[in-house]
């Protein structure tokens, strides 16, 4: 069976990015940031808050990480006027952002790998044998985020013009906006659009409001992960979740087991749709991009 022809690319791109020190270094800081066990999530958790710091290994760094590696992956070859000679080959466009993506989401899945195994062997030596189910699950689920973040940076940098403007927009707008602070956004978004006040320590049953919290890559990927590790549905760090769910303690998060405390919850709201979410982050840009990719005098 011959293999693609974006095959090549794809590999040239995860070597590139295995052989530079600074990929590597991404799997330390991974295993400091993830792991973090308390109290309260070993309560709930026992064993398997070990799969909870693969969780957080995927939130924040990692994605911020992923963008740096990949950010210029297209901007830089127009600049350097390599573009040109890609375009020279028997290779589409849309090939060429395949092998874009599917050869720097190789680089960046190592290192995450790797740091994922440490967190397992720690974890288990300190806390015992946790469900490999849930573990793989966790990790798998991680791994489509890194695709889905290496998607969305390939797309922003095929279609600008610059790396000022890809930077503006990948971190002053996706990283910032959607990753650090959507939880903030999202709440003021939904106060703007219905009028109604919200207590992030009471939130109300609104469906609209998780809605939008959900639309979030990040936050969708808490929610896939946390159903995964079996606590309640939210998109937030499975810590803070755990925290809301423990008798007699609050913090400021948005759970939905909580907020709606019996009632009916609304379909849209199961955690299945936030894997939707997921997977749409990472085929619509992508999509748009080549649109434009395809059209576009962009060498």
């Amino acid at each position: 069976m011959a293999l693609p022809r974006w095959f090549p690319l794809a590999r040239k791109e995860a070597v590139a990015l295995l052989k530079s020190k600074g990929t590597w270094i991404l799997a330390p800081l991974l295993v400091v940031w993830g792991y973090g066990p308390t109290y309260i999530s070993w309560d709930l958790l026992g064993p398997d808050v070990t799969v909870g710091f693969v969780q957080v290994a995927g939130s924040i760094l990692l994605p911020l990480c992923v963008l740096l590696l990949t950010y210029r992956s297209i901007i830089q070859e127009r600049t350097s006027g390599s573009l040109k000679f890609l375009l020279g080959l028997p290779l589409t466009r849309t090939e060429i952002l395949i092998g874009k993506v599917v050869g720097r989401s190789v680089g960046a899945v190592l290192p995450f790998a790797l740091s994922a195994v440490v967190l397992g062997v720690i974890g288990g030596v300190k806390f015992g044998l946790f469900s490999p189910l849930r573990f793989i699950g966790v990790f798998l689920v991680t791994v489509l985020y890194i695709a889905v973040l290496v998607s969305i940076a390939t797309a922003a940098s095929a279609v600008t013009t610059s790396t000022v403007r890809v930077t503006a927009v990948l971190f002053g707008g996706f990283f910032l906006l959607l990753t650090l602070g959507w939880k903030i956004v999202g709440v003021r978004l939904y106060s703007a659009v219905t009028g109604n006040a919200v207590n992030p320590l009471s939130p109300p049953a609104g469906g609209l409001l998780f809605a939008i919290l959900r639309f979030s890559p990040g936050r969708a990927y808490r929610t896939v992960t946390n159903w995964i590790l079996g606590l309640a549905n939210s998109g937030g760090q499975y810590t803070s979740v755990a925290t809301v769910l423990y008798p007699g303690h609050s913090v400021n998060e948005y759970v939905v087991d909580a907020a709606f405390s019996g009632q009916p919850v609304p379909a849209y709201l199961h955690e299945s749709i936030a894997l939707v979410v997921l997977l749409l982050w990472g085929v619509v840009p992508l999509a748009l991009a080549r649109y434009r990719f395809n059209r576009g005098d962009l060498a």
